[in-house]
């Protein structure tokens, strides 16, 4: 399940901790399962449990604390928007619904194609330049207008069609 290669990398992150806290390695580990599976399972989690040598409990607690870690495939696209109160009340809840509206799904929800997740989620920490959202993990949008989201969506679905 996990190939080779990811075990080499989960290698090269524990190498950058003591010996005896090797655990402190859990998170990249998990991101390293991630990019290669596209989401954290429960047996990829015990994979994790067991090269770190800690209890699944404790990998499956990181998995389930951070909003990072897709529990489930997800989209190609993974659209997060802050609905945090700061958010909101600079029209966080707006944008989320916008994108609803233009996606034809609710939040935790993947378009039938596969393309976009949007999910609710907890502060960015770029609250004055709400509404703001996360793209894959990576990409922070500020200051998201429905011209800008629909930008946005525009933007990313014709790349898949160039593709």
């Amino acid at each position: 399940m996990i190939s080779e290669e990811s075990k080499m990398r989960f290698a090269r992150e524990v190498a950058k901790y003591p010996p005896d806290q090797k655990q402190s390695a859990v998170m990249a580990c998990l991101s390293i399962v991630q990019q290669q599976l596209g989401y954290v399972s429960a047996d990829s989690e015990q994979v994790v449990a067991d090269y770190l040598g800690m209890p699944p409990i404790a990998v499956h607690e990181v998995t389930t604390f951070y909003n990072m870690y897709n529990q489930r495939p997800v989209g190609k696209y993974k659209i997060n928007v802050c609905t945090n109160l700061p958010c909101q009340l600079r029209d966080g809840s707006k944008a989320l619904a916008h994108l609803e509206t233009t996606l034809g799904i609710h939040a935790d929800q993947t378009t039938p194609d596969g393309l976009f997740t949007l999910q609710e989620c907890e502060c960015l920490g770029a609250c004055a330049d709400a509404p703001v959202l996360l793209v894959n993990d990576r990409n922070m949008c500020s200051l998201m207008t429905n011209d800008r989201l629909d930008a946005l969506v525009e933007g990313l679905r014709s790349c898949e069609e160039q593709a």
